[in-house]
């Protein structure tokens, strides 16, 4: 039996499309389509439910030492306020997640986890961590949502004059139009944007709030799939695609999140001994044909590489996919075929992500 978001049956209601996804019912897409939302947020903004996403509390004084034991990247002289992008190993290297830390004090950090990781994270982190420290699972307790795109700031601007102004920083008990909030200046889509917090209860409230105050700036509500195609353009990796416990954060071209120069931490020595026999990249697709997840890519006969996601870019106006390529296939400009369905259909690497906005 799937979940429902505190926000579930305002979507309903909005004639969204609900599907199952990582044990939520959450709108795949509106009366609108998915096109029409990827643009509105390119354009000008777009509201997502991410209530599903995990929220894991790590507190106590020896925290900051199991942050860094348990994640890849180095927590060290991270700042109150800032957030930071980093996978979790397993020993042999592979990736059990991909999660952004929030650091909210020296003895306490909020880790934001895939939903569908959420309880596998919350047990793997219960079981390694070791001294003074507390792990709490609040994901149910909260409602989030997703205001993306370049219009964003304007309409959060409408509602509480304290914004968080660097890229991944964060503020605590905001006051938006009376509701506190926990504000952040990230997302998943390559967008200016904020990914907001409040107390369940508050959930619905929040969505409407926002969706009213965006209707001047084209504020529409968006599902699934925009958020998918808004990744994928922006070259940013998902859990069970280009990441997975085969697949370690440097074959996922993740390099500047793994520091190797750390004493040490879980998946340390896993990572070194695997190497970097394949990597990711992008791949432009020539030919007529949407290279989806999981097809063999092909140079001169022999097989090189497998794709992890793909789609036809509404930005871009052509098909894009990411694969995992052999090394010695990863250079830009090399030409591949990749094989759909039995169809052999022209691509060549390109450079990630697909798209960059202009600042």
């Amino acid at each position: 039996m799937e979940k429902k978001t505190p926000i579930y049956e305002r979507h309903v209601e909005l004639k969204g499309r609900m599907v199952p996804f990582a044990g939520y019912l959450l709108p795949v897409q509106y009366e609108t389509g998915v096109i029409t939302e990827h643009n509105a947020v390119r354009n000008k903004a777009g509201l997502f439910d991410v209530s599903h996403m995990g929220q894991i509390v790590i507190q106590g004084p020896d925290a900051l030492e199991n942050i860094n034991m348990l994640l890849t990247n180095d927590f060290t002289n991270m700042s109150d306020g800032r957030a930071k992008y980093s996978p979790m190993c397993n020993p042999e290297g592979g990736t059990i997640d991909d999660l952004i830390v929030f650091r909210q004090s020296k003895d306490k950090y909020l880790l934001g986890v895939n939903a569908a990781n959420r309880d596998k994270d919350f047990e793997w982190i219960k079981s390694n961590v070791k001294g003074n420290v507390e792990v709490l699972d609040i994901s149910d307790d909260i409602a989030q949502v997703a205001l993306q795109g370049p219009n964003s700031y304007d309409i959060l601007r409408k509602l509480t004059n304290n914004i968080p102004e660097k890229y991944y920083s964060f503020l605590e008990d905001v006051d938006v139009n009376g509701i506190i909030c926990f504000v952040s200046k990230t997302g998943y889509t390559g967008e200016l944007g904020y990914e907001i917090s409040c107390d369940k209860t508050d959930g619905v409230k929040l969505w409407n709030m926002l969706l009213d105050a965006g209707e001047e700036f084209g504020l529409i509500p968006c599902g699934l799939g925009a958020r998918d195609t808004l990744r994928l353009e922006a070259g940013m990796p998902l859990y069970g695609h280009e990441l997975s416990e085969e697949i370690s954060p440097l074959e996922a071209s993740l390099n500047f999140t793994v520091k190797m120069e750390k004493e040490d931490f879980i998946g340390k020595e896993g990572i070194r001994k695997r190497g970097t026999s394949r990597r990711r990249v992008g791949l432009k697709i020539t030919g007529r044909g949407i290279a989806r997840e999981d097809c063999d890519v092909f140079v001169d006969g022999q097989k090189v590489g497998l794709t992890t996601s793909g789609t036809h870019s509404p930005t871009l106006g052509y098909p894009i996919a990411m694969a995992l390529m052999d090394k010695d296939y990863t250079d830009i400009g090399i030409e591949v075929v990749v094989n759909v369905r039995g169809r052999e259909i022209p691509a060549v690497i390109c450079d990630l992500p697909f798209y960059t906005r202009v600042k």
